[in-house]
């Protein structure tokens, strides 16, 4: 299991110091958040890649509406390339409820956005081969035999393509079926009332046999817990996050979004979690 830490928002003069002060500790990943109005993570990322040269860079979440996918192309190529392959794209729908009614042009009918998603999903994966290609969508349109190469980027340095981890709520079949095409499922849970509820390891087990099941491919597929434990004593952290690693779990993110600067830097320099 590798372990992640999720960064607050808007704190991008620090990214660099909290990357490279995880790096030192053993930490394998960071993780920034997006937002319909936020500091930009991409750029956050560029200074942490600077900064760094082992740590894993990612984004938790981009919503994919607000980006066109080539933008997201072009951005994460270079990202991609400035890391040297350290790069960890995720990508949603984006959640309205984070302010999107204070942007009426914006597109928030909850379908519409998954198609986006879906489709940008396939449009990166065959941007990131850097050949000609056409493509029709209901919301993206392509004609990439028009334009002259010189202008394509290069591709990534990972490969067949810099992963992607989508979120999938358990056990919605919808939601499940979006991520059979990723690199990785970011585990979310709704109660019968649609709020935001727990993760269990039980439903690790079942999410994994359903890919197992499911998955189209037998490339390697990260199960990533977003959970909080450091406020637990030592021995309960490490029962809790063993007992997500026994069912399947590949990643566990510490979420520190809403935490203080000195919070994150006291979690930052405990280390990771040293399961025995």
């Amino acid at each position: 299991m590798k372990f992640g830490l999720a960064l607050p928002y808007n704190r991008t003069l620090q990214v660099p110091e909290w990357a490279k002060m995880a790096e030192d500790q053993g930490w394998d990943g960071i993780f920034l958040g997006d937002a319909i109005w936020t500091e930009d993570p991409i750029i956050a990322l560029t200074a942490a890649a600077l900064a760094t040269s082992r740590i894993r860079l990612g984004t938790m979440l981009i919503p994919v509406p607000l980006r066109r996918p080539w933008k997201i192309a072009s951005e994460s190529i270079a990202l991609d390339h400035l890391s040297n392959g350290r790069l960890i794209l995720g990508l949603g729908t984006g959640a309205a409820w984070m302010g999107w009614y204070a942007f009426p042009d914006e597109i928030t009918d909850p379908q519409a956005r998954a198609d986006m998603l879906h489709e940008t999903v396939e449009i990166l994966t065959r941007m990131y081969q850097s050949k000609p290609f056409d493509f029709e969508g209901n919301h993206y349109h392509l004609k990439l035999t028009l334009l002259n190469e010189m202008y394509y980027p290069p591709q990534p340095r990972q490969k067949p393509r810099i992963p992607l981890w989508i979120p999938a709520v358990w056990p919605h079949h919808k939601s499940l079926q979006r991520t059979l095409k990723s690199d990785g499922v970011i585990v979310e849970k709704r109660s019968s009332g649609g709020k935001d509820a727990e993760v269990t390891p039980e439903d690790i087990a079942g999410l994994k046999a359903y890919l197992e099941a499911n998955r189209p491919s037998a490339n390697p597929f990260d199960i990533i817990i977003n959970g909080n434990s450091y406020n637990l004593q030592n021995s309960q952290q490490q029962e809790r996050i063993r007992q997500f690693k026994q069912a399947g779990a590949t990643w566990w993110i510490e979420g520190l979004w809403d935490a203080s600067p000195e919070a994150v830097t006291a979690v930052i320099k405990a280390g990771p979690p040293a399961l025995k």
